[in-house]
């Protein structure tokens, strides 16, 4: 009987798995279209969210530089100081200025109190006439250069032809920057007036009768530049919400995935490789640029302007990349797997860890740990909102900014974690409500 019952029992757990099984075998079948379905889309948004990423922070960056004038004149300003920028802008109006010089009649053009001091000078620097001549307007003109008054008129000029830029880049090549088919010049006519000024105070009074020359310094160089002004404007116009698109794109590939942890850490790390990709076609395309330019340019002139231009947008690629990595960091470590869990473990114990000290010290947060407890979750996500919040309305963030944000919000949650553990006296009686056991009695005899 026994036996039999035995043999029932077994008979019915098969039954039961079989059933189970074949329960299971129905679900698989049922649902995985919908779950691929979502899926799909989920991916999709995500990839596309990716994808636009480069192109929100070029945008970005476009309608920074154009549409700000204050920011423009704050990117340009360190070329004023730049050594390859002054050598490139004194080798170009020494060669404007030695281009309406009659070296035949130079000296015959002195007053003749004045010989003595313009032969001493061009003595010094040689016996070539025209070498001499050349080097010594070459020298004041790196005076000039050198000086504040070039930085005040760097500063001055490119602030007065914002709006000319503007015009050059979204269509129209009116104002002190002109734009042809392949470049975007800027006029030295005010940096030769004081290169005159200063040749006509070291004795060559001849310089005095140069009529104003009008020569260009090349801001940037590129294969039919024109014919870009159409994109360049797009972008400028998508400035403000190609990054937001982006972001929304793979927010909503998170929320309609059915695996949302590992989409978002999928998605948080694809913005970072992306934000890595265009850094890296950056430094590609600086090289190609420089590799490309006419032999009348000067290649360190021409690449400290392109850093100088970029200078903000390779800012936004360090910005993205650190934010990307941190978002999937962060989804991991709440996240299931052993090595989070036991991150997870270590981080709880040195709280409590730390609780208990602050217990035996004396130090107790009265009504205050009860509230965090209870209102812990909305606590966590206020702080990780605040966070989010400063981000992106900080003004220009950096990389360092992101970390040092992340880890204020560290140190923010510890707090929160240290409030709210349980107290180790929490349910041991003290004060003066203490309830005392009474004593026990000796057994009698």
């Amino acid at each position: 009987m026994d036996a039999n019952d035995a043999g029932s029992d077994r008979d019915e757990l098969a039954a039961l798995r079989a059933r189970i099984a074949a329960l299971e075998a129905s679900a698989a079948t049922a649902r995985p279209p919908r779950h691929r379905l979502r899926s799909f889309f989920a991916a999709l948004l995500v990839v596309i969210g990716c994808v636009l990423t480069p192109l929100g922070l070029v945008a970005s960056w476009t309608a920074d530089i154009v549409g700000d004038t204050d920011r423009y004149v704050q990117t340009v300003t360190p070329l004023a100081s730049d050594p390859a920028v002054q050598e490139a802008v004194a080798t170009r109006v020494t060669g404007a200025v030695m281009e309406h010089i009659d070296l035949k009649s130079l000296l015959e053009g002195v007053a003749p109190e004045q010989r003595p001091l313009l032969e001493k000078a061009l003595g010094e620097l040689g016996n070539s006439l025209e070498g001499a001549v050349s080097s010594f307007v070459h020298d004041r003109a790196q005076d000039v250069v050198a000086s504040s008054a070039f930085k005040t008129i760097w500063i001055d000029a490119n602030r007065a032809i914002h709006t000319s830029l503007d015009r050059a880049l979204t269509g129209s090549d009116e104002g002190a920057v002109r734009i042809n088919t392949d470049t975007v010049t800027i006029d030295l006519a005010p940096v030769i007036d004081r290169v005159k000024e200063r040749l006509v105070d070291a004795g060559l009074t001849v310089a005095g009768k140069i009529p104003e020359i009008h020569t260009s310094f090349t801001v940037l160089q590129a294969d039919d530049i024109g014919k870009v002004k159409t994109g360049f404007s797009l972008l400028q116009a998508m400035g403000v919400w190609l990054p937001v698109i982006s972001v929304l794109l793979v927010a909503g590939g998170v929320l309609l995935a059915t695996r949302r942890r590992r989409t978002l850490i999928a998605g948080a790390l694809g913005i970072a490789a992306a934000a890595l990709f265009l850094g890296i076609a950056l430094t590609v395309f600086r090289t190609v640029y420089l590799n490309a330019l006419p032999s009348g340019v000067s290649p360190a002139a021409a690449g400290a302007v392109y850093d100088t231009l970029v200078r903000y947008l390779r800012t936004s690629v360090r910005v993205f990349a650190a934010l990307g990595v941190l978002i999937a960091l962060a989804a991991w470590l709440s996240g299931p797997s052993r090595p989070a869990t036991l991150v997870r473990g270590l981080w709880d114990s040195g709280i409590s860890a730390t609780r208990a000290t602050a217990d035996r010290a004396g130090l107790r947060t009265g009504p205050v740990g009860p509230f965090v407890r209870r209102y812990r979750t909305w606590i966590t996500w206020i702080l990780v909102a605040a966070a989010a919040v400063a981000c992106v309305f900080w003004p220009h963030p950096t990389g360092w900014v992101v970390l040092g944000l992340a880890l204020a919000l560290l140190f923010a949650l510890a707090v929160v974690a240290f409030l709210a553990e349980q107290s180790n006296e929490t349910h041991k009686p003290h004060g003066p409500h203490e309830k005392k056991e009474p004593p026990m009695e000796a057994p009698s005899s």
